[in-house]
């Protein structure tokens, strides 16, 4: 059974994952890094190109950290983590992760020492580049990458570097990405997949099942277990 809350980290979610029967699972990318416990151990999931398959046993729990603030966090940028899932020991000291896998062990559960982790990690960290987050803001509404780089100042290199070290691809696949969670949230809502690919910014339906299927590895319909 999966469950998820708001993390005590603003715009963070914490979430865990009790697998019953068929543990395989999919995870969609949608910008996000993620610190993950899993039977003891810490792990980091990078920025998603495509959907990743889950699977082994035991429970997991995680922080979701919003798009582009998990490289500050960590000191890592994202596109060296990028369609990854790495043991935080292969990011940071070993001595430090064996203090906050101890860390985690003593809170009242996995999740709530997680978040505990992430908060204090955020608290010592320099505060997320506001340009980042207005950049997140206005992909995530779907406004063009062009037009998007002339309002915060920005060349297309300097956009494209600053993207990867931030969300691990260039400024087009996040805006892709995020056109696919508004797209999914309405679909999932009901709205029909034409009308969706219409208020999600799409061409029209054929372009959301092209990108739906590049990046879920499904078509529409059977990743939602209903036809449009």
């Amino acid at each position: 059974m999966y469950a998820e809350r708001a993390s005590r980290l603003a715009g963070a979610v914490v979430w865990t994952n009790e697998p019953a029967g068929d543990p395989a699972g999919r995870v969609l990318p949608d910008g996000c890094m993620d610190l993950l416990w899993n039977d003891g151990r810490l792990l980091v999931a990078g920025p998603d190109t495509r959907a990743y398959v889950t699977g082994g046993p035991g429970a997991w729990a995680g922080v979701r950290f919003p798009p582009g603030t998990a490289p500050a966090l960590l000191g890592v940028p994202a596109h060296e983590l990028r369609d990854r899932r790495v043991e935080l020991t292969e990011l940071l000291p070993a001595p430090e992760v064996r203090r906050l896998t101890a860390a985690v062990h003593a809170a009242v559960d996995p999740a709530t020492g997680l978040d505990e982790v992430a908060t204090r990690w955020a608290t010592a960290a320099q505060p997320l580049d506001p340009l980042l987050r207005r950049l997140v803001a206005a992909l995530g509404t779907g406004r063009p990458v062009a037009a998007t780089a002339d309002e915060l100042g920005l060349g297309a290199r300097q956009l494209h570097r600053r993207s990867l070290n931030a969300f691990g691809y260039g400024p087009k696949t996040l805006a892709r990405v995020l056109r696919l969670q508004r797209a999914l949230a309405l679909a999932r809502a009901g709205v029909s997949f034409a009308d969706t690919a219409a208020r999600a910014g799409f061409a029209d339906q054929a372009h959301l099942a092209r990108d739906v299927r590049e990046f879920t590895g499904l078509p529409l319909g059977e990743l939602l277990g209903r036809t449009g």
